[in-house]
């Protein structure tokens, strides 16, 4: 009879959670490890199903250290059926305090992939076994150097912001939003809305459109440069070349843009200026209704 176990991590147990194959390994991830160190990853928030000495699924919640938020499902890998997933999920809601957000990371253009496709439905149906809903889609793109449009000087009418008042003057709904997630669960900020609670650098590093209702937010620092937050419908191609020049002359070779897969203008802006993309992600969250009552006792029956 087969037995299966799911239960968190305990300290030092760093391997078994590595002990997983990674479905895909072309996703760019954080290393466990590395999550560990650095504190966003904590062995009560990761759980692991052990079927016969063998770990069959795995999930990690992550919080950076500070946050005030409630911690998202970043890494859920299943090798089984998705009750198992299932039941992995279930008992760890119990466990943390209730269903939380789960961004499923996926390959660029992975629906085009039938493997990729099949190694993410079991994941998938778990979750929804477990009470989480689809939502919606981010796309991520990368401006990684290249050529930029050779101008003397910025494009005409694009500049950086004199002060708070002429940012928050255009702050509209934005076309381009990267950090979002981060955003509410650091610090419970609606980029969307209220983006100088946590872009709090000089006025300076916003971009506006005179001749237009263009604003665009920049994060540039060797790490991890990206577009924060873009507003520009009448002049979106010009101020994201600007954004690119700015971020290049700031010795930035990858700018990060992250869009909603459903805005089509946005995304044909950002290829057409040499963005490319690199990965997906699904978003689920908890469903107001009870989770789906077919989670049998799987693995522990003959």
């Amino acid at each position: 009879m087969s037995h299966l176990e799911v239960r968190p991590l305990v300290a030092g147990e760093e391997s078994l959670f590595e002990s997983m194959p990674d479905p895909l390994p072309q996703v760019r991830k954080i290393a466990y490890a590395n999550g560990l160190a650095t504190g966003g990853y904590r062995p009560e928030r990761t759980w692991v199903a052990i079927l016969d000495g063998r770990v069959v699924g795995r999930a990690a919640w992550v919080l950076p250290p500070g946050a005030v938020g409630r911690p998202w499902l970043e890494r859920f890998d299943l090798s089984a059926e998705p009750e198992v997933g299932a039941r992995l999920l279930a008992a760890a809601h119990e466990a943390l305090g209730g269903p939380m957000f789960y961004y499923a990371a996926v390959p660029a253009h992975w629906r085009d992939d039938p493997g990729t496709v099949a190694a993410m439905a079991t994941p998938l149906d778990a979750a929804r076994l477990a009470g989480l809903v689809e939502s919606g889609e981010r796309l991520r793109y990368s401006w990684r150097g290249g050529e930029v449009p050779a101008r003397k000087g910025r494009p005409r009418g694009i500049r950086p912001a004199a002060d708070v008042g002429e940012i928050t003057a255009r702050i509209a709904e934005p076309d381009v939003l990267t950090g979002r997630e981060s955003a509410l669960a650091v610090a419970g900020v609606d980029l969307a809305t209220d983006p100088l609670s946590w872009l709090t650098g000089p006025p300076g590093d916003w971009l506006v459109d005179e001749d237009g209702d263009g604003l665009a937010g920049i994060a540039v620092d060797a790490c991890y440069p990206l577009l924060a937050f873009l507003a520009a419908k009448k002049n979106r191609p010009a101020m994201l070349a600007e954004v690119c020049r700015v971020a290049s002359a700031a010795g930035a070779r990858e700018v990060i843009a992250d869009v909603d897969a459903h805005r089509h203008d946005v995304i044909a802006d950002l290829e057409d200026g040499g963005f490319e993309l690199l990965r997906g992600r699904l978003i689920l969250e908890p469903s107001r209704r009870r989770p789906a009552r077919r989670m049998r006792q799987a693995g522990q029956e003959g």
